[in-house]
């Protein structure tokens, strides 16, 4: 029998969203973090870089900050450019660390600020966050409207330049259109099952499908909320786990944890921003969160389902791998 422990040492660990942002912690905080998960198996992480309240010059000023850190650290970590550099890291005992925007907002309805921040090592970028912005609606608008205009023209962009167009958070039917008009694979980088849990941020199986028939991977996200009543145990992670790996295969899921560093904090945040998080989503209570401690106890859960190694190594971190190496440029 597979021995877990050492499946989660030998497989490419990549959790595809973290967020460090000042909504979510300390600084002191996230780099704490990023010491845990690389303790954890991690082998790449994407960290968010800006979200729909940045403007471009914070999103740049955000990501020089981060690149300074990573730079001054090379012993511990790799920054994550190429699809390559993520076995590099691993074979080197580094952490390979990306970037994404949780919103198109840092853009500006610039379109050319989209390869501007793919030089800088932005490679995956939400369409918006919870409401409405210029290219779409979000999960938690009035209004479910398709993408505009600048929205897909955006989308073509962000396929040119190897962007990958990331759902999460964004609204059905503009997601929807998302599917329509993307050439390349789209993403939930964290999403989770409806089914499982009626959330307003979660998706119904039919957006994980249409997901898929792109090409692309959905994330499952560690937010207790999202995962059912406020339980971000490992047995929660699995159950959604399980639902999308039965729904549309083992090829089309990730980790994307939203592993927040202090809980707390963004507890604070959400109750002070009551538009972005409506009430009636049971924002109201003290937000629990998975950690990145658990996804070696996530492995051997999948082994202990039965599921083969191969599909427990893509959802690790495999899946995301084989995306970069399709869609980055």
């Amino acid at each position: 029998m597979t021995d877990a422990a050492e499946l989660h040492r030998d497989a490419i660990v990549w959790d595809n969203t973290f967020p460090a942002t000042p909504t979510c912690g300390s600084r002191a905080a996230h780099h704490d973090a990023l010491v845990r998960m690389k303790a954890s198996g991690y082998d790449a992480v994407s960290i968010t870089a800006a979200s729909d309240t940045e403007t471009a010059a914070a999103a740049v000023a955000s990501l020089s900050a981060w690149r300074h850190y990573l730079r001054d650290n090379p012993d511990r970590y790799a920054i994550l450019e190429r699809a390559d550099d993520v076995a590099e890291a691993k074979a080197e005992g580094k952490l390979a660390v990306g970037f994404h925007f949780q919103g198109t907002a840092p853009f500006e309805r610039d379109i050319g600020l989209v390869e501007v921040f793919y030089k800088l090592g932005v490679r995956h970028a939400l369409m918006a966050y919870n409401q409405k912005n210029h290219v779409g609606d979000g999960c938690h608008e009035r209004t479910d409207a398709g993408l505009s205009r600048f929205g897909l023209e955006l989308v073509a962009e962000m396929n040119r330049v190897g962007m990958i167009v990331d759902c999460t958070h964004t609204g059905h039917r503009t997601s929807l259109d998302v599917f329509e008009a993307s050439t390349s694979p789209v993403i939930y980088s964290h999403s989770n099952a409806s089914a499982l849990q009626e959330h307003q941020r979660n998706i119904a199986d039919e957006m994980a499908r249409a997901c898929a028939r792109t090409g692309g991977v959905v994330g499952i996200n560690g937010i207790g909320i999202f995962l059912g009543d406020n339980d971000p145990s490992t047995e929660a992670l699995f159950r959604h786990v399980d639902h999308w790996v039965q729904l549309v295969g083992a090829d089309h899921v990730g980790i994307g944890l939203d592993s927040v560093s202090e809980p707390e904090v963004l507890t604070a945040n959400v109750r002070a921003n009551a538009a972005k998080y409506p009430t009636g989503q049971n924002y109201e209570v003290d937000l629990r969160v998975s950690r990145p401690e658990q996804l070696p106890e996530l492995t051997e859960r999948m082994l202990r389902a039965g599921y083969p190694e191969a599909a427990i190594r893509g959802v690790l971190g495999e899946n995301w791998l084989r995306l970069a190496r399709t869609v980055w440029k």
